[in-house]
């Protein structure tokens, strides 16, 4: 994966200087907008790839939960980032907007066709992990979405060159930043609550306590957390009431059950009898 994303970031680098180059030589606001896309592509690369090797990194005795979190710090990074480009990109192409100016369609046509089979290439190095990772899946789903963007930008160029109106340049770079505002605002804000211990997305806290309170044995389900240790592992903290205190070997049997169902890998289960249970501070609903 390490060569995916060294291979990724230096040839979509290279065609970002190109396509900036050739934007500012044919007027082009939206081949311009549509570089500046790129270059995040670029720095999500880069930092997804640097949280990638931070994950890898063993715990230690100030870390102890290891380096995990440092791939949802990346994406927040990105998303930040990448909205306070766009807002340049956006004001710059309103003005084009309200005074036209000319754009060389066919210089626009031939690096934006360039910039699908760079983006679309990008994107088929990260399909093969793309379900097991969400970090990884982020990247292919932006690569890709950016192959679309850039067929956008053919499309407006085709148009002007074909009624020779230079206003769809900015409107069809008013179309990347609006497809740049809603891609990026739904990673900003789920990196945003995996940071502050949300429960991830994809699960349910509701079907996680259900499923614990229907195991034989158990009568109660209280002071249950779930969140995210980075973008692919998920922790859990659990308090069980339970009729009689099960063998060690059933703690670890419910820990690679919901392993299995959920796809957490790190929780923590403490049995207590109703006795225990009428000690325990945590068991008032809303304590943490």
């Amino acid at each position: 994966m390490d060569a995916a994303f060294a291979i990724g970031a230096g040839v979509n680098l290279a065609f970002v200087l190109a396509e900036a180059g050739f934007g500012l030589a044919a007027n082009s606001v939206a081949l311009v907008a549509d570089a500046a896309h790129n270059l995040g592509d670029v720095l999500a690369l880069l930092l997804a790839w640097a949280a990638a090797w931070l994950t890898r990194r063993p715990p230690t005795a100030r870390r102890t939960y290891g380096w995990g979190r440092s791939s949802i710090l990346a994406a927040l990074i990105n998303a930040a980032v990448l909205l306070i480009g766009v807002g340049a990109i956006g004001v710059e192409a309103i003005r084009r907007l309200l005074q036209p100016e000319p754009v060389a369609s066919g210089i626009v046509m031939a690096v934006a066709a360039a910039g699908i089979v760079i983006n679309g290439g990008s994107a088929l190095l990260f399909m093969r992990d793309r379900d097991s990772d969400l970090n990884i899946r982020a990247q292919f789903q932006h690569l890709a979405g950016d192959a679309v963007v850039s067929l956008a930008v053919v499309l407006a160029a085709l148009a002007i060159r074909l009624t020779g109106l230079t206003w769809l340049d900015p409107v069809a770079s008013l179309g990347v930043v609006a497809i740049i505002v809603v891609t990026t605002w739904s990673t900003l804000r789920e990196s945003i609550d995996l940071s502050l211990d949300a429960v991830p997305a994809r699960l349910a806290r509701e079907s996680v306590h259900d499923w614990l309170a229907d195991l034989p044995g158990v009568r109660e389900v209280h002071d249950l957390h779930i969140w995210a240790l980075s973008t692919t592992e998920t922790a859990l903290t659990v308090h069980l009431v339970c009729e009689s205190i099960p063998a060690a070997r059933a703690s670890h049997e419910l820990a690679s059950a919901l392993q299995d169902k959920f796809g957490i890998g790190h929780s923590t289960i403490q049995i207590e009898t109703e006795t225990d249970a009428a000690l325990c501070r945590l068991r008032p609903a809303g304590t943490v």
